[in-house]
């Protein structure tokens, strides 16, 4: 009996729905040698290769079950970032390959350069499951299982063992100034023998902007010190800016607005594995006065600048998750930490003091417009009184807020970040727009879908960008960009959260296959948004009316009974007609 029957039976059996399907097919089964084995009996001798949708993942002990395609032919907009996967599988002897990607070339003899093509291996990381969701988990009471992920574009060639598929992404950056045309060429693949496979890209007479210049609005907070640990090197020294530049640049690429800044040590609790250190020293004087050193505060947002995100600054936070201030006191030489609750007069003062020197050195800096106090899932009466306390100190202060949706602060909120579960009202969104206010959403824990972990159907990831055109919203928020797990290239299990949830990289740094497939939904979204003013320039209604009437599909409940792939392969066309 084939695999992929056995699986669609046992969801069906189960009565699962569609999505749980999808998840089921997206993680390595546990098989025995022997099942596996057998499997393999049916595949062709030698070493096997085939294009495949980048919105699946494959198992890496089991042939795939694709129909086989031995070319790959697709459309592309100049300044598009386009993918797809070439599968390689053996049932024989272990195997040495090595990919090798040339120029394209159109008719007229203009070139695609290779330099602007790269493959990556994919490689398997180790998985769980959703579950319950948010809350402590122990590895032992969850199902965990290997799930294709991690893209290794820094390995040349792989060997690939017996009974074994190995998946190869190949990406291609078309650059703006292309000419329109079909550009063929092709990947080698070099084994035992060598493949040779055609490609072609239609090059469309459209263009996408640099993604610093997307309306769409990414914030994947950033971790710092995460970085400094899986190289090693000393917190805030030369040689961790050093490291830290790639993963700002690769985040750059992504369409990042916005600089993730720590103003208090440990603004979410330490919930993450490594330490999350203030870029500000609070010291009390002898004489009770305040002194605040934002040296590294000015080091750190001045790199970032310069790496290409500079539209924000979110500050963190507040309104910690567990009130606990950390400061260092010179009466008493040592670090003490301030915990009266929020709203007392006491907390104010404690903040008053600290915002009021804070806002005199962002506008002395020129950064005090695009800088925002940032707060994260926090109980409506504190924020209101935080919100009182900073308009007392700056009627201009700017506030950032990621969590549910609260009519009675909405106005006090510049940049909005709502939960999936919730949506603005239309007039409100409206009016936000006009305002220049910024209004998107999050996922995290809590969704089982759409989301971005480490078992998370690809296409999710693009479904996103075209449920936040749907929804009139400006962007989409995830809460990690780079919180590593102890082993993050082996093991994306955590000790709260399911696998993956608290990153999307790899240490590197290196991508990753929802990574990837985020980039392409905020891709798309920027297509949405073009064609739509460009219809209605042109008055092309119908053409509008359609493209419309397919994004009215993208409703988060709908999910439960149809996958993202499965939604999204019915309306891509419609991007590059």
């Amino acid at each position: 009996m084939k695999y992929l029957f056995l699986i669609l039976s046992a969801c069906i059996t189960l009565n699962l729905k569609a999505q749980d399907v999808s998840l089921a097919l997206q993680k390595q089964p546990k098989l025995d040698n022997h099942t596996i084995a057998h499997f393999w009996l049916g595949a062709p001798s030698g070493l096997n290769t085939s294009f495949a949708s980048a919105d699946q993942r494959f198992a890496k002990n089991l042939p795939p079950k694709v129909a086989l395609q031995k070319s790959w032919s697709t459309k592309a907009w100049k300044g598009e970032k386009i993918h797809t996967q070439l599968l390689t599988w053996t049932r024989d002897k272990s195997v040495a390959i090595r990919v090798q990607i040339n120029d394209l070339e159109d008719e007229r003899g203009n070139l695609l350069k290779k330099e602007n093509i790269s493959t990556g291996f994919i490689k398997y990381v180790i998985t769980d499951e959703f579950r319950n969701g948010c809350g402590h988990r122990k590895a032992k009471d969850f199902d965990s299982s290997y799930v294709a992920d991690l893209i290794d574009t820094k390995t040349s060639s792989l060997v690939i063992e017996q009974n074994t598929t190995q998946p190869i992404w190949i990406s291609i950056k078309v650059p703006e100034n292309t000419l329109p045309g079909n550009y063929k060429g092709t990947v080698k693949i070099s084994g035992t023998q060598e493949i040779t496979l055609p490609i072609q890209v239609e090059v469309l007479n459209r263009t996408l902007p640099a993604p610093r210049e997307w309306a769409y609005d990414l914030d994947l907070w950033q971790h710092p010190a995460s970085i400094a640990r899986v190289h090693n090197v000393p917190l805030w020294g030369n040689e961790h800016f050093g490291y830290m530049k790639s993963y700002y640049q690769m985040l750059v690429n992504a369409g990042q607005k916005t600089i993730t800044t720590s103003i208090v040590n440990e603004p979410w609790g330490h919930q993450t594995y490594d330490d999350y250190p203030s870029l500000v020293k609070w010291t009390k004087k002898k004489d009770g006065s305040w002194v605040y050193d934002y040296n590294l505060f000015d080091k750190y947002v001045s790199f970032v600048m310069d790496c290409g995100i500079d539209q924000r600054i979110n500050c963190y936070s507040m309104v910690p998750w567990k009130i606990a201030f950390t400061y260092y006191d010179e009466n008493l030489q040592k670090e003490v930490i301030f915990t009266d609750p929020i709203g007392t007069p006491a907390y104010n003062a404690f903040w008053k003091t600290m915002l009021t020197d804070f806002t005199k050195h962002l506008k002395e800096k020129g950064w005090f417009n695009k800088t925002y106090i940032a707060m994260d899932e926090r109980p409506m009466k504190a924020m209101q009184d935080v919100i009182k306390l900073l308009k007392s100190v700056d009627q201009n202060w700017k506030i950032a807020l990621a969590g549910d949706y609260h009519a009675e602060i909405e106005a006090d909120i510049d940049n909005y970040c709502i939960a999936s579960r919730w949506s603005f009202p239309a007039n409100v969104l409206q009016k936000r727009k006009e305002a220049g206010k910024i209004s998107t959403w999050y996922t995290c824990c809590t969704e089982p879908y759409p989301n971005g972990f480490s078992f998370s159907s690809p296409a999710e990831s693009v479904w996103m960008g075209w449920y936040t055109a749907h929804k009139n919203m400006d962007g989409y928020l995830r809460w990690a960009y780079n919180s590593w797990t102890k082993n993050p290239l082996i093991d994306t299990r955590f000790t709260t959260w399911p696998a993956g949830d608290t990153y999307q990289i790899y240490p590197g740094p290196l991508s990753s296959v929802r990574f990837e497939k985020l980039i392409e939904g905020g891709q798309d979204f920027e297509k949405i948004k073009q064609l739509r003013s460009l219809y209605q320039q042109n008055g092309r209604s119908s053409k509008l009316a359609e493209l419309n009437k397919a994004l009215e599909d993208f409703e988060i409940k709908d999910l439960a009974n149809i996958t993202a792939d499965e939604m999204l392969n019915k309306v891509r066309k419609l991007l590059n007609e």
